[in-house]
């Protein structure tokens, strides 16, 4: 292969991996993996794999808008606090074109989303609804005291989208439980960046709490939604979802009394016990979260 090929291959691949670190891929991931999973597990044997497929184009799509535009929105306050990790902040991709790469994003989630009311009618404008309240994070809620609203909005609801994109309701009380989730991660996602918040200026709610008091609050959220699936479900859990809830209460109570980065990754693990609990009973065969 010429030098220049390989110089311009060499390009290509910087590029699609920053425009990968821009959509925030771990949160992406995470949050698609868990609504796909849910879906196939609320669906009939032969109709997993599709119910599943469409869940995931939707809330991927969604999440890579709401990631490139957070990133593009963010990039003056992002290359004053010195955030050189994010590609757009630091100069290696355009702010314009990942703007323009959020708009084309969520235009694309729409059709997807509307692709789930073949499952229950309703499913696929709750999901846009819950997508509009994300960007409108990104937009300027994230710097009022109103931020935790479109996390409650979003998480509370992605039970149902998952679920409904099969046929079926959600419980109520999973919606709470992943609702308190979402406020969960919203006060501990901001404890490690507090210093560059900040220096920039945000002053979402949690950052006007300040990150000891988010952190505790973050490990209250995993704790009452851990409580309000086993009290719910308690005679009817499996062992395992109950041993990983379990776990998840006891990894918060750590965080909210340890300090420092201890204290934010128990919380971030108390979050991820939950979701396993949840996913463990969903692939189990009793399925009582669903229920």
């Amino acid at each position: 292969m010429a030098r220049g090929a390989q110089q311009g291959l060499g390009r290509a691949v910087a590029v699609v991996a920053d425009l990968a670190r821009a959509c925030h891929p771990a949160p992406t991931v995470a949050v698609t993996s868990f609504a796909a999973a849910l879906a196939a597990a609320a669906a009939p044997p032969g109709r997993r794999a599709s119910t599943a497929g469409r869940v995931a184009a939707a809330v991927g799509l969604g999440q890579v808008a709401v990631g490139w535009a957070n990133d593009a929105l963010d990039a003056p306050l992002d290359a004053a606090a010195g955030r050189t990790e994010k590609p757009v902040a630091a100069g290696r991709l355009p702010r314009a074109a990942v703007g323009a790469g959020a708009v084309l994003a969520a235009a694309a989630a729409v059709p997807a989303s509307l692709a789930l009311e073949a499952g229950r009618a309703g499913t696929g404008r709750l999901h846009l609804v819950g997508l509009a309240g994300a960007l409108g994070y990104d937009l300027g809620l994230k710097g009022t005291p109103a931020s935790p609203l479109p996390y409650l909005l979003f998480f509370g609801s992605l039970p149902s989208v998952a679920v409904g994109a099969a046929g079926r309701s959600a419980p109520r009380l999973l919606c709470t439980a992943a609702g308190l989730l979402g406020l969960a991660a919203h006060l501990a996602n901001t404890v490690p960046d507090a210093a560059a918040d900040a220096a920039t200026g945000v002053r979402g709610l949690p950052q006007r709490l300040g990150p000891r008091a988010s952190r505790v609050g973050a490990a209250l959220g995993v704790a009452l939604a851990d409580a309000v699936l086993l009290a719910g479900r308690r005679r009817e859990l499996g062992p395992a979802p109950t041993g990983l809830l379990l776990a998840a209460g006891a990894a918060g109570a750590l965080g909210a009394a340890a300090d420092g980065r201890t204290g934010f990754r128990a919380v971030m693990g108390a979050a991820a016990l939950s979701v396993a609990g949840v996913l463990a009973d969903a692939a189990g065969g009793r399925a009582a979260l669903l229920r």
